[in-house]
């Protein structure tokens, strides 16, 4: 009897615990620009809570569209303000929130380029052959940077020497590994330790991206996605969001 006890105590434990551990875990929709911060939000929420944040990293533009067609996410966390206030229009999300705001900067590992006093300088120049930007359709930032370029009357000029990857992510791969002379990239991306490989210049011209982001209607797990939204404006977490380059101001 006793031994049968046991048995049924125990069975009752890990199939008893087999939902809680289903329930206990996030799908998050995270916009390219905002994978380091991210990961370090979610290590960080998850050793406090047990709650493990899965998140899905492109550009806002595919993340919008997933959801649109009825992804699977809990939660949104855009590289705009449209797109989250686009999903709530149309009912497929609570109210928005902003919970980052970037900046633009161009991003080079030539150490030649380095030394520049200005980012035109460095797309101007006659060896400099190809640059990433963003797909300015889908990217947030790549949009910003292609305001830069048009105020600048570059967007045109420069054609010939663009290089679209598909969102910012990507573009500050083509810039690291050398696949582009330098990219038009997340300030966050130049401040981690790939980043200190290369060097950036500030692209003033392009304006500071609001990010905000939202809680799907359809999550089955709205009472843990508020408590993560909470956790993202706690002090701990904005020291993190604001190491990597954002403001909330």
């Amino acid at each position: 009897m006793l031994r049968a006890r046991i048995l049924y105590m125990f069975l009752l434990f890990i199939f008893g615990a087999m939902p809680a551990m289903a329930e206990d875990t996030l799908k998050a929709a995270v916009a390219a620009n905002f994978i380091a911060p991210f990961e370090e939000l979610a290590a960080q929420y998850q050793r406090q809570t047990g709650v493990k944040v899965e998140a899905t990293f492109t550009s806002s533009g595919k993340l919008y569209a997933q959801i649109v067609n009825g992804a699977p996410f809990d939660l949104f966390l855009s590289a705009d303000e449209d797109r989250p206030r686009r999903l709530a229009d149309k009912g497929l999300c609570g109210a928005p929130f902003v919970y980052a705001k970037g900046r633009v900067v161009l991003f080079t590992t030539r150490k030649d380029l380095c030394g520049a006093k200005d980012w035109l300088s460095i797309v101007t120049r006659a060896d400099v052959k190809k640059l990433a930007v963003a797909n300015p359709e889908t990217a947030p930032y790549g949009a910003a940077a292609k305001q830069a370029l048009e105020q600048t009357n570059l967007w045109e000029t420069l054609q010939p020497r663009l290089v679209f990857p598909q969102d910012i992510a990507q573009a500050f791969q083509y810039a690291g590994t050398g696949a582009t002379d330098a990219g038009f990239c997340a300030l966050s991306s130049a401040l981690t330790k790939e980043g200190a490989k290369g060097c950036y210049l500030p692209v003033p011209q392009a304006p500071a991206i609001v990010q905000s982001g939202c809680i799907l209607t359809t999550s089955p797990h709205k009472v843990q996605s508020e408590k993560f939204t909470a956790f993202l404006n706690s002090p701990e977490a904005l020291k993190i969001i604001q190491r990597f380059g954002y403001t909330r101001d």
